[in-house]
């Protein structure tokens, strides 16, 4: 029956898919603030739970960031190896990067059948938490026609590609691409809804969701909808994390007035294109807190040390959320604004003690070039 239920929903959604109000792409396009700018302070939204907006009385503090590699261009995402090396990917490049922690990189391999544009290419990159007994890569990349999971074997190069999921929608924006096992072990994908807003509500489309699956892209158990989607009406969820509680946590961006942090629940349904923001009624999950664009633009995101850390674009800055426990969060925390440009993967140490930061000034969206991409390494304490 959930089935029936869902098909007819995408049948009557994307028979009224029609062009609406101009989309915003995920930075935008505007200027980024000047050096040193102060922060805003986030939205938090109507009536939060008592203490939401309390910090605890100790928070992790970052330390002086330096780089570890220069000269990328646009690193999307970073995934570590059980060694400590670094899996990354270039959004408008077919390369899988290898990065030492001494700063050292090769090529892992080339990613066939990447066709870059807009906001699509080399997108996500995970690596199994079984590596030790399969070897195996999963990437997230747009193809010609649609966006698509990979799994790969790396035992020093990539090989043995299987394509494990496909038909996710494509787009010039809101490509979606975050990749990510969580402690169930299960592999999640975030999409986005291409600019076509009644995506995000239809279960019958991949588009405006987040994926949770088995490595051969089959449907996780427990899945709320006999699918592979975990939860849905979704914008463009660009970063996901897990507290030790095994609380999911996603950045997505809005449309001009909200971005948000959300609490991900199973077969939660998230609002959009209904609602932007706090404020949706019975029938959607309101987010845990909201910036507005200039403050945030929010990509990639970790959890180290009691805090999410989440990156900037638009922004410019790497925001940091101490969770508070029982899936609330505290006062957010503006870092490094205006010093670094826009800020795309956020990835912490197997150890917890460091987070890898990319910049992401190479995208079209800064000002001007903005010199070299790189990857940052910051100490937590």
């Amino acid at each position: 029956m959930r089935r029936v239920l869902a098909a007819a929903t995408a049948a009557v959604l994307l028979a009224g898919c029609a062009p609406g109000k101009a989309e915003r792409a995920d930075g935008d396009g505007s200027s980024v603030p000047p050096t040193g700018a102060a922060p805003a302070a986030p939205s938090s939204g109507a009536a939060p739970p008592s203490g939401a907006t309390e910090s605890p009385a100790k928070v992790a503090t970052p330390g002086t960031p330096h780089t570890l590699v220069g000269g990328l261009a646009v690193p999307w995402a970073i995934a570590f190896l059980p060694g400590g090396d670094a899996l990354v990917t270039e959004r408008g490049s077919p390369r899988l990067l290898r990065v030492s922690p001494s700063g050292e990189v090769s090529e892992a391999g080339v990613i066939e059948g990447v066709s870059p544009s807009g906001e699509g290419g080399s997108l996500g990159v995970a690596v199994s938490p079984r590596f030790a007994q399969d070897h195996y890569v999963f990437v997230y990349y747009t193809a010609a026609t649609e966006n698509r999971i990979v799994r790969y074997r790396y035992q020093n190069r990539l090989s043995d590609p299987v394509t494990i999921l496909s038909g996710i929608p494509k787009g010039a924006i809101h490509n979606g691409g975050r990749l990510a096992f969580g402690p169930d072990g299960y592999l999640y994908a975030t999409t986005g809804e291409t600019g076509e807003r009644p995506l995000a509500q239809a279960l019958g489309t991949l588009g405006g969701k987040i994926l949770r699956m088995t490595v051969d892209g089959k449907p996780a158990p427990g899945n709320p909808f006999e699918n592979v989607i975990w939860s849905y009406g979704h914008r463009n969820v660009q970063g996901v994390a897990w507290d030790p509680d095994e609380r999911m946590y996603a950045s997505e961006f809005g449309q001009n007035t909200y971005d948000e942090v959300n609490l991900i629940k199973k077969g939660g349904n998230y609002g959009w294109p209904g609602v932007e923001g706090f404020g949706g009624g019975d029938g959607y999950t309101d987010p845990l807190l909201t910036w507005s664009p200039a403050e945030a633009s929010p990509s990639g995101m970790a959890y180290a040390k009691g805090s999410l850390w989440i990156a900037a674009l638009r922004g410019t800055r790497l925001w940091q959320v101490p969770v508070i426990g029982i899936g609330r969060v505290g006062t957010p925390i503006a870092h490094y604004t205006g010093k670094y440009g826009r800020l795309r993967a956020v990835a912490a140490t197997p150890d917890g003690s460091s987070l890898y930061v990319s910049t992401s000034n190479k995208d079209g969206h800064a000002p001007s070039t903005g010199g070299e991409d790189r990857i940052l390494v910051i100490p937590l304490r």
